[in-house]
């Protein structure tokens, strides 16, 4: 690749349909600036994603792609990086597609560790379906399908991927260009699940989690005495409360990947040498 590369290169000619001032721009960029940065290829990158607001990206983006259905976006992910480990795989979604009917998909890609990156776009809201509570709407938010509020409290994703033993737990913020991009670096770079939650504003339909309340509830862990490699400081600010943490918050650098434990190098697509007879011929099919 040259070492010219533009984040611009990974960026398609499809004009994104997003409302204007939708956190998804930011996130998209900072991820598109993450992967110049770090030296990735746009012809050995593959993106995929589910349905949603979120879902578009994939379009947006000059790469491979998949535009997978609600919530399936890392069965996909997982998949592609197994059969060709020499691909950059990212996977995109939202809080409902990927926290509601991905939350079990989510849970195990965690336990699984493969080497991929997650990037969660949340609005704390379904946008793209016309603003009903998700996963993780706070209980005060009124909307259309919960006119009273919320009846119970959201989830924190955070947590669940911190007790599903991940390697990697983040958060950015899409309207802080640089941080959002330096952290989506340390996710790609990570030799695991690299899982980034990043708070997304839906300008249109959750007026209580906006960009002027991120401004002033948000704590950067970078003016903090933080150690991510300290799993019980990690717990204490995954699960407090009163901030929404900027960075990353937790970072396994010893447990393998689950590409290193079963010794996954080459694309499933090379038949080795001493391969059962009919091998090529059945890779051939699929291939």
């Amino acid at each position: 690749m040259s070492s010219d590369v533009r984040f611009t290169d990974f960026k398609s000619h499809v004009q994104p349909t997003w409302c204007p001032g939708c956190g998804d721009f930011g996130t998209m960029n900072g991820l598109m600036k993450a992967l110049a940065n770090t030296g990735k290829d746009p012809d050995e990158t593959f993106v995929t994603t589910g349905i949603g607001c979120s879902g578009k990206l994939a379009t947006y983006l000059d790469t491979y792609s998949f535009h997978g259905v609600h919530g399936r976006a890392l069965p996909v992910a997982i998949g592609t990086k197994i059969a060709n480990p020499n691909l950059t795989v990212v996977a995109a979604g939202g809080d409902g597609d990927g926290y509601s009917i991905g939350g079990n998909h989510f849970i195990h890609a965690v336990r699984r560790n493969v080497d991929m990156t997650y990037m969660v776009m949340d609005n704390r809201i379904y946008g793209l379906t016309k603003g009903q509570a998700s996963p993780t709407s706070r209980e005060e938010l009124e909307t259309g399908t919960t006119p009273q509020g919320q009846e119970q409290p959201p989830i924190n994703p955070l947590a669940l991927a911190l007790a599903a033993d991940a390697t990697f737990i983040a958060q950015s913020f899409a309207s802080d260009a640089q941080r959002h991009t330096e952290i989506m670096e340390a996710a790609i770079e990570h030799d695991g699940f690299g899982y980034v939650n990043v708070l997304s504003p839906c300008v249109t339909f959750n007026d209580l989690d906006t960009y002027d309340y991120y401004q002033d509830a948000i704590v950067d862990l970078e003016d903090r005495d933080h150690d991510p490699t300290d799993l019980n400081a990690a717990e204490e600010k995954i699960l407090d409360p009163d901030h929404e943490y900027l960075g990353v918050l937790y970072r396994d650098p010893d447990r393998r990947s689950y590409d290193q434990r079963h010794g996954f190098d080459s694309s499933m697509a090379e038949v080795p040498d001493g391969a059962p007879e009919g091998a090529e011929k059945l890779v051939d099919e699929f291939y």
